[in-house]
C-alpha cells in the first residue's frame, strides 16, 4: 500500500526529558552544537525503532531538531523574518508562537533541512515522511498586514515567489530520496471560523478568497513535482500545549480545499471543534481522507468501539477504501509538548494501527 496508509501519524512526537534538558543548555551555551546533534541524533534513533515496533509505516523523526513545527523551516527562507503574535491566541497558556513576517524578496537560498530528512531516511526500514509548513503559513497569520509593501506593493508576486520557492525546496526533498511529504496547512481549517475571519478582515484580506487563493498557490508549488513523491496535507484548528486557536465546520472550506493537487488529507475531528463529516461528500475520487480522530490533547485513550463506528459514519460520505485514520495532530507542535505523557502517546499510536487492522485488515 501506497501513502498515506491506513494507520498514519501527522509527525511530531514528545521530546524526551533528557533532549528537552539538553536544548535547554544548547541555548545557555553549555552545549556545543555538535554535542546537542549526537543527542538528537540518539533521541530520533530510539522513537524510530518505537515507531516500527508498533507497526507504522509511516516513519518521522518526531520534528526533534525543530523549536516549532513550522516556524524552523519558514525563517530559514530568505525574506523571512519572525516577530510577536498579535492573534488569534491560543487558549490557557501565556506562550504564544511567533508569526512568519516577509520583509523582502522570498528566495530558497540554501538547502533546508535536506540533511535532517537523510539521516531520518538512512535510519528506517520505513517510509521516511517529512513535514514541512505549507505555502500559506507564510500569509496566514499575519495576512497582508506582516508582507512588506516595500518588497511586493501587490501581492500576486509574493505568491509567485513563494511558489517557486517550495518548488525548489519540494525539488530537493525529492532529489534526496523523499517519497512521501506533508504540508502542514492550520489555514483551511482556521477560515472555517468567524472569529478567524474577522481577524483576516482586520488584516487587510478578504477571507472568502483565501482558501482558493491558497489551494492554487499549493497547486502551483506542486506543479512539475517530482514523480514518486507522494504528498498529503495536514489541517486543524491548532495544537499547543494541548490548547487550540479556532474551531468549526469544514463546510465553507472544504470544495476549495479539496481542489489542492494533493494525494490525501489529514483532518482534525477528534472532537465537535471541527464539525460533522459531512464536507467529506465534496471529496474527489482520487484522493483519501486521513481521519484525524484520536486526539493527542489529553492522555485519555479512545474506545476501540467508538473509533470504529465513527470510521463507518465517514464511510456514509467517502467510501471506506478512500479512508485511513491516525492521531488529530502531532503530539508536540513546540518542543514542549502537549499536556500527554510518552506511555499515552505511544499508546494512542498503538490504537491507531489496531484498529486500523481492525478496520481495513491485517496490511493496514
Amino acid at each position: 500500500m501506497t501513502a498515506p496508509f491506513r494507520a498514519d501519524q501527522v509527525g511530531s512526537l514528545l521530546r524526551p526529558p533528557e533532549l528537552i534538558a539538553a536544548r535547554q543548555r544548547w541555548r545557555r551555551g553549555e552545549l556545543s552544537d555538535a554535542d546537542l546533534a549526537q543527542r538528537e541524533d540518539a533521541a530520533i534513533l530510539a522513537a524510530i525503532g518505537k515507531q516500527e515496533s508498533i507497526g507504522l509505516r509511516a516513519i518521522t523523526d518526531g520534528e526533534f531538531r525543530r523549536e516549532w513545527w513550522h516556524l524552523d523551516f519558514l525563517r530559514q527562507l530568505e525574506g523571512v523574518t519572525l516577530r510577536e503574535n498579535p492573534g488569534p491566541k491560543f487558549g490557557g497558556t501565556e506562550q504564544q508562537p511567533p508569526i512568519a513576517t516577509v520583509t523582502a524578496p522570498v528566495r530558497y537560498g540554501a538547502p533546508i533541512m535536506i540533511e535532517q530528512f537523510r539521516f531520518l531516511k538512512a535510519s528506517t526500514r520505513g517510509t521516511a515522511k517529512w513535514t514541512i509548513p505549507s505555502p500559506s503559513m507564510l500569509h496566514l497569520r499575519g495576512g497582508r498586514a506582516a508582507i512588506s509593501r516595500q518588497a511586493y506593493p501587490d501581492l500576486q508576486p509574493f505568491w509567485d515567489d513563494v511558489a517557486a520557492a517550495y518548488q525548489q525546496a519540494i525539488a530537493a526533498f525529492a532529489a534526496a530520496g523523499c517519497t512521501y511529504l506533508q504540508l502542514d496547512d492550520v489555514g483551511f481549517a482556521y477560515l472555517g471560523d468567524e472569529k478567524f475571519r474577522e481577524s483576516c478582515r482586520r488584516n487587510g484580506d478578504d477571507p472568502a478568497m483565501l482558501p482558493r487563493r491558497y489551494a492554487d498557490t499549493i497547486n502551483a508549488a506542486l506543479r512539475d513535482r517530482p514523480a514518486g513523491l507522494t504528498v498529503t496535507m495536514h489541517t486543524c484548528h491548532g495544537n499547543f500545549q494541548s490548547s487550540w486557536a479556532t474551531e468549526g465546520s469544514y463546510e465553507p472550506v472544504a470544495e476549495a480545499m479539496f481542489q489542492s493537487d494533493v494525494d490525501g488529507f489529514f483532518m482534525e475531528f477528534d472532537t465537535a471543534r471541527s464539525g460533522t463529516f459531512e464536507p467529506l461528500r465534496l471529496l474527489p475520487r482520487n484522493k483519501k481522507v486521513v481521519l484525524g480522530l484520536v486526539t493527542t490533547k489529553t492522555g485519555q485513550i479512545e474506545s476501540e468501539d467508538e473509533l470504529t463506528r465513527r470510521i463507518d459514519e465517514a464511510a456514509r460520505f467517502v467510501p471506506l477504501e478512500s479512508l485511513c485514520l491516525s492521531p488529530q495532530c502531532g503530539f508536540s507542535s513546540h518542543e514542549t509538548g502537549n499536556k500527554l505523557s510518552q506511555e499515552d502517546q505511544w499508546r494512542k499510536l498503538e490504537l491507531v494501527v489496531r484498529v486500523a487492522r481492525k478496520v481495513w485488515g491485517p496490511e493496514a
